[in-house]
């Protein structure tokens, strides 16, 4: 299986490198499976239900989302009608939405998708860990699923790695989002998970993390915010990771960054050609 995930995506700047790109990639690349996290989509702050729906029109298989998954607040209630977005599994039980979601592919095959959020200098939600083990013994890789991709929201590296070996060989992917830098430590861990630390952004890099780069120095040199942040609308860079899996075991074979577009050195998967 064929998978490709897409990081945060800021702003119009990243909604369009998606919406251009992506009908493309699936194409060329014979994806299987794309997945996107959306969580800044909206003006650089939460998502709403048109965006999400552009995503999935685009080829989209499922939208995770994170800490501002809030923040546009029609999002508390189109995510109920909406099965392919998927927010951090850990909030509290009341919380509406789902925490994880069994996609089908193109192909007919079985894939399931976890977000989760973690705790080290984030919000104080419920135990990431124990929530991920919970779904991944109610749907065991090889079984119920034919994949299965966790999205691991966290800004603390250690966090990320933690969840990465916590999951290996129980998951065909596990990747960090959040920090909007990608890392280059893509690799496939001991048990057959492939794992990378942050997927980086979909933004524009001439930025500071996706914003506009005025609002953040200001605050920096002085303490004092003077406007909202507003995201940075040049030309965007697609970051993310590709993956190739074993179709008997739902394990990864291949790994491999991807960055295409905008300010960032390009980096291309070879094993698709």
């Amino acid at each position: 299986m064929r998978i490709l995930f897409i990081g945060d995506v800021v702003g119009k700047a990243g909604r369009t490198a998606v919406t251009e790109r992506l009908p493309g990639l699936i194409r060329d690349w014979s994806l299987d499976l794309v997945v996107l996290n959306g969580e800044n989509a909206a003006g650089g702050f939460g998502i709403t239900e048109a965006i999400y729906n552009d995503f999935i029109d685009a080829g989209v298989d499922a939208v995770t989302l994170g800490n501002h998954a809030w923040n546009q607040k029609e999002a508390l209630v189109f995510i109920e009608r909406a099965p392919r977005l998927v927010r951090p599994l850990n909030f509290p039980r009341s919380t509406p939405g789902r925490g994880a979601a069994l996609v089908e592919t193109r192909g007919g095959a079985r894939v399931l998708v976890i977000n989760a959020m973690g705790r080290v200098f984030m919000e104080p939600l419920n135990d990431p860990f124990a929530a991920i083990d919970r779904e991944l013994e109610a749907c065991p890789l090889g079984e119920m699923a034919d994949a299965v991709v966790v999205d691991f929201h966290a800004e603390a590296s250690s966090e990320k790695q933690a969840a990465g070996h916590f999951c290996d060989g129980r998951a065909s992917l596990v990747v960090g989002t959040h920090t909007h830098v990608p890392t280059g430590d893509h690799r496939i861990l001991p048990g057959g998970t492939a794992y990378m630390t942050d997927a980086g952004m979909t933004g524009d890099y001439d930025s500071v993390i996706g914003m506009q780069k005025e609002e953040p120095l200001q605050r920096f040199l002085t303490g004092i915010p003077t406007s909202r942040f507003e995201p940075a609308n040049g030309e965007a860079t697609l970051s993310g990771v590709a993956v190739e899996t074993d179709n008997a075991t739902g394990l990864a074979q291949r790994v491999a960054p991807v960055r295409l577009g905008g300010r960032l050195e390009p980096a291309l998967p070879g094993f698709w050609g």
